[in-house]
């Protein structure tokens, strides 16, 4: 649909993470940017916008795509709560802690939260072939580890928000890079000469896409140094004067049947039964990338490959407590059952978030900002620029790949027309895009990040954004510096 509503396409997102951000009402908030968005879509008529907002909601499911993430986040409740049930968490607990131990003392328990913190940053980076399996598999292997050692539950989402996306777009060698290796060549096949091959130019991009470096950098400082700031400051305060893991008043972002699960009576805790499900789940990723990709894994398939891994995962899970005795089937199917019911908000959430997103797309929301953008700019100024435009539109949209898709055809034929780099403007884009992506409200990658350290997802981007704000303007700098240079 082209764009004919102009400046109120910026209304919805904007009104979403406004609200969003104000009262920490996540929900009330999609939905408040869902219903203005139709109602601009119907002229103004607030019947008519009602309406087409239910529709709109159902018309998430025609998606597959959507859907497959949808039931993902699912099967994970399922997954998790089946690890616990078993005694696979207090097992990884256990071992984790007594090697902790024995590599520094009691006393120095600065030490052991440096060295779990950057565990689980190295643990989410090498997961590089899928965002939301590095999240999840932070989160669920961390969370009881950070628990024992009083780290806020906001610290935690922070570090397995900042290695997802960031590590994905950075070792390009799947599903995101395969999309993005397919949008550089719809740009060679319009005419425009980029200087070598879509995965060269993907790869020369690469290296100027300064964003999710330094999301990585700022991380590992922090981590080493151990100064935060701002809310994140507060929550390490709060841990430290009163214990709570979260804000008092936090709205959790998993039922606590899947939160919180006990081990059952009788059963040894075993790092096994935590690290095989988890183990088989990474690797059946690897195959179903593979497969889905007829034998290319940066062709495949990320949605269906996330979601037949954790499936399999589950099943696999299942046969295994049977086999060792830890759960009869009968108990994995109920304990499966009360993991999925604990994501049921979660699963709301997520569609409503992907209503706004089609809503925005509708709206013309991404061009409205990029078309509007190219009338303000000089040549030196063009790589900052698109790298602003891109997290603005990420940020209100929650998609990095819808942004790439905008962006990047945008972004090559201004970088052409006049005399810009164009694998730097194409960088730039990228940037942008992974900045949405790390921590806008309605990204799913953040909403995942929330659900697998079961935090309040506000709490999650508002501790998290000072950071991200500051990777962000150390980054148009660069952009800046390199614009004026004529790189």
């Amino acid at each position: 649909m082209e764009n004919t509503v102009g400046l109120l396409s910026l209304l919805p997102p904007v009104l979403a993470i406004g609200l969003a951000l104000w009262t920490r009402q996540v929900f009330l908030s999609l939905a408040a940017g869902l219903w203005i968005g139709f109602v601009i879509l119907a002229g103004g008529n607030p019947l008519t916008g009602t309406f087409d907002s239910i529709d709109g909601i159902v018309g998430v499911f025609s998606d597959a795509g959507n859907t497959r993430i949808i039931l993902f986040t699912l099967i994970v409740g399922a997954l998790i709560t089946l690890i616990q049930r078993s005694g696979g968490v207090a097992g990884f607990v256990n071992v984790l802690m007594r090697r902790l131990d024995k590599m520094s003392t009691a006393a120095d328990t600065r030490g052991q939260r440096k060295l779990v913190e950057l565990l689980a940053l190295g643990t989410g980076l090498l997961l590089f072939i899928e965002s939301n399996i590095s999240i999840l598999t932070v989160g669920t292997l961390y969370r009881p580890v950070f628990d024992r050692l009083s780290i806020p539950r906001e610290k935690l989402a922070y570090i397995a928000d900042s290695g997802s996306a960031p590590s994905s777009i950075l070792i390009p060698f799947n599903a995101w890079g395969a999309f993005i290796i397919g949008l550089i060549g719809a740009q060679q096949d319009a005419g425009f000469d980029l200087g070598g091959t879509p995965f060269e130019v993907l790869i020369s991009a690469t290296l100027l896409n300064f964003y999710p470096m330094l999301v990585i950098l700022i991380l590992v400082f922090v981590i080493l140094s151990g100064r935060d700031i701002g809310g994140m400051k507060k929550a390490e305060i709060r841990v430290k004067e009163t214990g709570a893991l979260n804000r008092p008043d936090a709205q959790i972002m998993m039922g606590d049947s899947s939160t919180e699960t006990e081990a059952k009576d009788g059963v040894s805790p075993k790092a096994r039964n935590m690290l095989i499900p988890i183990g088989s789940m990474v690797g059946l990723m690897l195959v179903f990338l593979f497969m889905t990709g007829d034998g290319d894994m940066r062709q495949g398939s990320g949605s269906k490959s996330v979601l037949y891994a954790t499936s399999f995962a589950v099943l696999g899970a299942m046969i295994l407590y049977k086999i060792s005795g830890q759960l009869g089937i009968r108990e994995s199917f109920e304990s499966a059952l009360s993991g999925m019911s604990g994501m049921v908000p979660l699963a709301i959430l997520m569609v409503l978030a992907f209503a706004l997103g089609s809503l925005c797309k509708d709206l013309g929301t991404g061009l409205y900002v990029a078309e509007t953008a190219k009338g303000f700019i000089s040549p030196a100024l063009v790589p900052a620029m698109i790298f602003l435009v891109s997290c603005f539109v990420a940020f209100s949209t929650g998609t990095s790949w819808g942004t790439f898709a905008i962006m990047i055809a945008i972004a090559v034929p201004l970088a052409h027309g006049m005399n810009v780099n164009q694998t730097l403007a194409i960088a730039a884009a990228l940037g942008g895009g992974v900045f949405g992506d790390h921590c806008s409200p309605t990204s799913d990658t953040s909403i995942i990040a929330s659900m697998a350290t079961a935090n309040d997802h506000i709490d999650h981007i508002r501790t998290q954004l000072p950071y991200a704000l500051i990777g962000g303007a150390i980054t148009t700098v660069l952009y800046l510096i390199l614009g004026f240079a004529g790189a």
